[in-house]
C-alpha cells in the first residue's frame, strides 16, 4: 500500500479527526536537498513551537520543514540536540518539580537526538509517497483510538505491556523522539506547552509509532478487517469504534424494516 492509500484507510477505519504526521529528521544535507526538490512544503515566517509546525501538518494537510531557526521553544530544541542544558531549561522546569535540583534530574532524563540534526519535516502522511520514508508517525487520537492503535501495535509486533514514555513538558517533541530512538511505540497525554500551543483543546492524546513498525501495525488492521469486516475491536463488525454500548446489549438492538414499500 502507498502512504495515501494506507492514511485514507486510517481516517475511514480509524474514524480519525487529524491527518496523521510523518515525521522525518534529517540528518544528511544531501537528504535536505533531495527532499527541497521534490516536496511542496511551507516554512514558519517567524520561530514558532513544533508542536506549531504540526498543526500545519495535522490540520490543513502542509508539508512543513524547518530548521532550529524556525524553532522558539526550548524544550524542543534540547529534545532535537539543538540546545545543550543550560539554567534556562532547568528554570523553566522548575515550576513543576520540588526544587531546582530535581528539575535537573527530570531534565536529563528525557530522550535527545544526538547532535548533528539539520532540519525537520512534518508532513501528512499521505503527502510522503516519493518524498522520504517517516522516522515516526505521529497520531493525535482520542482514547479509543489510541487504544486501538496500541493493540495493533501489540499483535503485530509481540510486544507486551507497552510502556509509554510521559515526560514534563516535551510531549509531542521529546515524545516522538523517544520513539525514534528507542524504535518503540509511544502514547503520552499533552504537556502543558502543547495543550495550548498545539491546539489539543479536544483532548487528544498523542500517539507515536516508530517508521520501521509503522507498515507492520497497519498489516495488523488490515488482517482484521478482514478477518471481522471493520476496523472496531470493541464491536467487530460494527464502524470504529462501535457502538457505544454495554457489550452484547440485548436492548439497544436495531432490525431492519421489512415491511413492504
Amino acid at each position: 500500500m502507498t502512504y495515501k492509500e494506507i492514511q485514507e484507510l486510517l481516517m475511514k477505519e480509524m474514524r480519525l479527526y487529524h491527518y496523521p504526521v510523518a515525521v522525518k529528521f534529517f540528518f544528511k544535507q544531501e537528504e535536505v536537498d533531495q527532499f527541497k526538490k521534490t516536496a511542496e512544503f511551507f516554512t514558519p515566517v517567524k520561530p514558532m513551537t513544533y508542536c506549531q509546525w504540526e498543526i500545519a501538518a495535522r490540520m490543513k494537510g502542509q508539508t512543513v520543514y524547518s530548521d532550529i531557526d524556525g524553532l522558539m521553544c526550548g524544550n524542543a530544541k534540547y529534545s532535537f540536540g539543538w540546545k545543550d542544558l543550560d539554567d534556562a531549561e532547568i528554570k523553566g522546569h522548575a515550576k513543576y518539580t520540588r526544587d531546582l535540583a530535581q528539575a535537573e534530574k527530570f531534565v536529563k532524563t528525557k530522550s535527545q537526538l544526538p547532535k548533528g540534526l539539520i532540519g525537520i519535516a512534518v508532513a501528512p502522511l499521505g503527502d510522503i509517497d516519493g518524498v522520504f520514508e517517516p522516522d515516526v508517525v505521529h497520531f493525535y487520537v482520542d482514547n479509543m483510538q489510541s487504544y486501538h492503535l496500541a493493540v495493533d501495535y501489540m499483535a503485530a509486533t509481540d510486544t507486551h505491556p507497552l510502556r509509554p514514555n510521559v515526560t514534563m513538558n516535551s510531549s509531542a517533541c521529546g515524545g516522538t523522539v523517544y520513539s525514534y530512538i528507542e524504535d518503540e511505540f509511544n502514547m503520552c497525554p499533552a504537556c502543558s506547552g502543547s495543550y495550548n500551543a498545539g491546539k489539543t483543546e479536544r483532548g487528544e492524546i498523542n500517539v507515536m509509532i516508530p517508521g520501521t513498525k509503522f507498515k507492520a501495525v497497519v498489516d495488523r488492521l488490515v488482517e482484521r478487517i478482514n478477518e471481522k469486516g471493520s476496523g472496531a475491536i470493541t464491536r467487530p463488525g460494527d464502524g470504529f469504534p462501535g457502538a457505544d454500548v454495554c457489550k452484547n446489549c440485548p436492548l439497544i438492538i436495531f432490525k431492519k424494516n421489512e415491511e413492504p414499500k
